[in-house]
């Protein structure tokens, strides 16, 4: 038995080293988008075969629910929005796809949580709508907790002619909330950018409110967020049918410095949306 610890240990510990290291890599930035692309799939499945072997690395189910969801929204569903006018049909299929890529994201968050919470986490969560208190959320569990609800929200929004997915928008939105209380700055703006995103959303969402958290969340972000400024330009000044608005927020996004993966996407969309802004209003 002894023997056989020892054989033990040092392979978990060699687990533990090189998902300590994959989700650090996780943060790093990269100039070049189509590198990225390319590499995000041999990276994705490396942490995710490491995440099952250690599931309650926290620091790598962020990395991996975070990889997935952003996988899915940069190179699939953002495709799929660009393709609708050409194939309404292949931009249909590059949707589904997305789902099913949240999905998994939001799957390994919340083995992650469940893992930290002794298997109790999601029922607290169901129970808090019926008046019971949230689960406490530590603060190193926010960032999982966040991509758990970012992937969660973003497969609904894919999932409409699912009812039973539907009707996780409150738990999803509990969720960020739940966050929310523990560390409303997480990610410069892009939990505060989620729950506003998540109350124009939601029925009897109140757009007050909505404007309140996207400008939240730009403070938050000091410039750096351009997500929270596509998010308020989509989310709030195109349903009013503001263009004013909606022009002004997209180039103080095409204007956000940094190369991390996240910018350089909404700068992409950013400029997407301005381009076909005859079309939308």
């Amino acid at each position: 038995m002894a023997c056989l610890l020892s054989a033990c240990s040092p392979r978990l510990m060699l687990v533990r080293s090189v998902a300590d290291e994959l989700a650090s890599q996780g943060q790093a930035e990269e100039e070049d988008l189509l590198l990225a692309r390319e590499a995000s799939a041999f990276y994705l499945k490396l942490s995710e075969s490491l995440l099952r072997q250690t599931p309650g690395h926290l620091a790598l189910a962020e990395s991996v629910a975070g990889g997935f969801t952003q996988y899915g929204y940069a190179f699939v569903a953002f495709e799929a929005d660009r393709l609708e006018s050409r194939d309404a049909r292949a931009a249909q299929a590059l949707r589904q796809r997305a789902a099913r890529l949240y999905l998994r994201a939001h799957r390994h968050a919340m083995a992650a949580l469940e893992q930290h919470h002794r298997g109790a986490f999601l029922q607290r969560l169901q129970q808090s709508s019926a008046g019971q208190p949230l689960p406490p959320l530590p603060a190193e569990q926010v960032g999982v907790a966040y991509w758990a609800a970012a992937s969660w929200a973003a497969y609904i929004s894919l999932s409409k002619d699912k009812p039973e997915a539907v009707a996780d928008l409150p738990l999803a939105l509990r969720l960020a909330e739940l966050a929310w209380a523990t560390q409303p700055a997480h990610g410069e703006g892009a939990l505060a950018g989620l729950l506003a995103t998540l109350e124009a959303s939601r029925p009897g969402g109140k757009a007050r409110r909505a404007e309140t958290l996207f400008d939240q969340a730009i403070a938050a972000g000091s410039g750096r967020n351009a997500g929270a400024l596509v998010g308020k330009a989509e989310t709030l000044a195109l349903p009013a049918g503001d263009r004013a608005a909606f022009e002004a927020l997209l180039r103080q996004a095409l204007a956000v410095p940094g190369q991390s993966l996240g910018n350089q996407v909404m700068r992409q969309r950013a400029q997407w949306l301005l381009d076909s802004a005859d079309d939308l209003f």
